[in-house]
């Protein structure tokens, strides 16, 4: 009998905080990607004291949705409010970039490239940033161009990650310096008649816009 009072008298002791704790509202399809980009979706989990875990294991698991496919896959590989299970969270991070969603194509490359929960892989990653890049990805076209750089990936595809930083309108003066040092480094690397087709095409382009 002591020990039920005791116990009684412990959860009469929580209910008030847990009174204070308020719903959370299933973020949107925007809203998570923003917050992906900005690298602070497992920060607002944990903001939200993990009350939407079964909601987005729901909408990964059942649903497939893309965005929650890679909440889920850096939940567990980084065990934020579930148990860690990198195996696991690699494999919904792969099948969210098989949907096409470019920032796990991104950071399925970025992994390859740095060896993050598997080997370093360069075609693979060479591989994932393309993908993402044609998408429109610029941090993957930024690093792809990197990669590029450094003697990996074909030749023939040079040209066409120059086009991209070179026609990119870019919305911060440092990602546009960022291109023009990537783009002073990839050009001695294309035919000078290529570069010089490029720039006349974007020249004829910005004249008839």
């Amino acid at each position: 009998m002591r020990r039920i009072l005791l116990l009684l008298t412990t959860l009469m002791m929580m209910a008030p905080a847990r009174a204070d704790l308020q719903a959370v509202e299933l973020y949107s399809q925007d809203a998570l990607l923003q917050m992906i980009r900005d690298n602070t979706h497992l920060a607002q989990m944990r903001r939200d004291d993990c009350q939407l875990v079964e909601d987005v294991r729901a909408h990964a698991k059942v649903l497939k949705e893309p965005a929650y496919q890679m909440l889920w896959a850096d939940m567990l590989m980084y065990g934020v409010c579930v148990e860690e299970d990198v195996r696991e969270g690699f494999y919904y991070l792969e099948t969210a970039s098989e949907s096409g969603l470019p920032d796990a194509l991104e950071q399925l490359a970025r992994y390859y490239r740095i060896g993050k929960f598997t080997l370093v892989n360069n075609d693979l990653s060479v591989h994932y940033y393309k993908l993402a890049s044609e998408q429109g990805h610029l941090r993957a076209r930024f690093d792809l161009v990197r990669m590029y750089i450094k003697g990996h990936g074909a030749p023939r595809d040079y040209p066409q990650a120059y086009r991209w930083l070179f026609e990119e309108v870019y919305q911060h003066e440092e990602d546009r310096q960022t291109a023009r040092a990537l783009l002073a480094q990839l050009e001695p690397l294309i035919p000078p008649r290529t570069v010089a087709a490029i720039r006349a095409d974007q020249k004829f382009q910005d004249k008839y816009r």
